[in-house]
């Protein structure tokens, strides 16, 4: 099993029912594709990189 932080989110119910015909479209839970779009907006803005150690800061 694998490493996972849960928490609550709350959401727009308008967002959520976006999100997850988004989700399902993209043959993804509604989980997953939070977490992917999550990720793609902190790589893109340079707060995350896939093969980095979370606790070592970013330079820059």
């Amino acid at each position: 099993m694998s490493d996972r932080k849960a928490f609550l989110l709350r959401l727009d119910p308008a967002l959520h029912d976006a999100l997850q015909r988004w989700a399902g479209a993209e043959f993804r839970s509604l989980n997953a594709q939070i977490e992917f779009l999550l990720r793609r907006a902190a790589e893109s803005a340079g707060r995350f990189t896939a093969n980095r150690d979370p606790e070592t800061p970013a330079e820059g």
